[in-house]
């Protein structure tokens, strides 16, 4: 049984940062393409960036390339969203979420949030200008 907990979130003004956590338990670490989704009051949930731990490939959505990125540390099974730069339009619910494939299913796949059958809890981001 694969679990996601996360956690960083917090209340932050424009220009700074947050790095968020998310560790995973289960045996599926590395074979596990991991997500990053952030969903703001009446919007879409929309994916940010992956990793695939596996191989420490990484993937960022244009709309946040160059200030997020996600990381990972797999003696502690927990992959990070770190965020810099940020803006009040960032602020959302951020959720780690997970399926199990291979690195090109992840590459593939990491902003379908369709393809994910694991979903932490959420940690509230809030910026303010």
């Amino acid at each position: 049984q694969v679990q996601l907990v996360e956690s960083g979130g917090g209340s932050v003004q424009a220009g700074g940062s947050l790095k968020l956590s998310c560790v995973v338990s289960g045996d599926t670490y590395g074979r596990m393409c991991m997500g990053w989704f952030r969903q703001a009051p009446g919007k879409e949930r929309e994916g940010v960036a992956a990793i695939y731990p596996g191989w420490a490939t990484v993937y960022t959505a244009e709309s946040v390339q160059g200030r997020f990125i996600s990381s990972q540390d797999s003696a502690k099974n927990t992959v990070y969203l770190q965020m810099k730069s940020l803006k009040p339009e960032d602020t959302a619910m951020y959720y780690c979420a997970a399926f199990v494939g291979g690195e090109a299913d992840c590459r593939r796949a990491w902003e379908n949030q369709a393809d994910y059958n694991y979903w932490g809890q959420g940690t509230q981001v809030t910026v303010s200008s």
